[in-house]
């Protein structure tokens, strides 16, 4: 029991999220190691067998193959966490998206603005000439 509990411990030393980004190749080791501690738990006529039998060195071998598949699922459950959590944004991370967005949609109206702006002084200025040259023509007639 003592052995099992020192075991235990040293398992959820390892079990912490991973501190850089989850690759690829972190999930397909996670895979691999679950499939590999899984395989020797397949037969199950010769597990039963080994359940059944008296030596207590069969028993360890499932104990152990239980764990290392166990010890494997963790591993992969965390990396899916770890995907989670690097998908989610913060609500602060979200909010800063947020005010970018609208201040790159504030500078285009800005923009916008302006040429409409310029567009409008051009046309009163052609509208002024055009006005000034009926006058001269009218003030010829």
């Amino acid at each position: 029991m003592g052995d099992r509990l020192v075991v235990d411990q040293q398992h959820t030393g390892d079990a912490q999220l991973p501190s850089s980004p989850p690759s690829k190749d972190d999930m397909v080791s996670c895979v691999m190691a679950l499939e590999a501690a899984l395989l020797p738990c397949l037969p199950a006529r010769e597990l039963q067998a080994i359940d059944r039998s008296p030596h207590p060195s069969h028993q360890i071998d499932v104990d152990r193959y239980a764990r290392d598949f166990m010890e494997a699922a963790k591993k992969l459950q965390l990396y899916f966490i770890s995907l989670q959590r690097e998908d989610k944004p913060t609500k602060l991370e979200m909010l800063r998206k947020e005010v970018a967005l609208m201040e790159e949609e504030l500078n285009k109206k800005n923009e916008l603005i302006k040429k409409q702006e310029n567009l409008i002084q051009e046309w009163k200025k052609e509208l002024k000439d055009q006005l000034d040259k009926h006058k001269i023509e009218l003030d010829r007639v």
